[in-house]
């Protein structure tokens, strides 16, 4: 529980800080997170995105026509589903968000104490394994089996 005392704050606090530039990097949290997700992922449709950042379906409709209005991202046919259109990255999307997350590990890296990297990787897996227990919950709603 102590971690999550730690993260809760650290995570409001970085959001706060990417809203603080977000005028000047001209890109809202929410179009920030969601050419993040497809930088990460490649193209995806609103649905997986929304799953993906446990947010509602029509928030992230929001974020991807604003950002689709600044031409940072555009709407493609998916083979898979013809009523579900993918959701890419322009080149000036990729652009975007390739700055805005220079400018944020440039940040993050002035982290004193200096860390090392094998602190960093212990770190990465406390906090994957934390979101994995919590995986089944997003997905489902309840909380996962627990077996004896």
């Amino acid at each position: 529980m102590e971690v999550f005392g730690l993260v809760g704050p650290l995570y409001r606090r970085v959001q706060r800080k990417i809203e603080q530039d977000a005028p000047g990097q001209g890109l809202s949290v929410g179009v920030r997170a969601v050419l993040d997700l497809l930088r990460e992922h490649g193209p995806m449709t609103v649905p997986q995105m929304g799953q993906a950042q446990s947010l509602s379906r029509q928030f992230v409709q929001r974020m991807v026509h604003d950002a689709a209005a600044r031409g940072l991202t555009e709407a493609v046919p998916n083979p898979a589903h013809q009523r579900s259109s993918l959701i890419r990255l322009t080149d000036a999307g990729l652009t975007a968000i390739t700055a805005a997350t220079a400018r944020e590990h440039a940040l993050l890296r002035r982290t004193g104490g200096r860390l090392t990297d094998g602190e960093v990787a212990a770190c990465l897996k406390v906090l994957g394994r934390m979101l994995d227990l919590f995986d089944d919950i997003e997905a489902t709603g309840t909380p996962p089996h627990q077996n004896p």
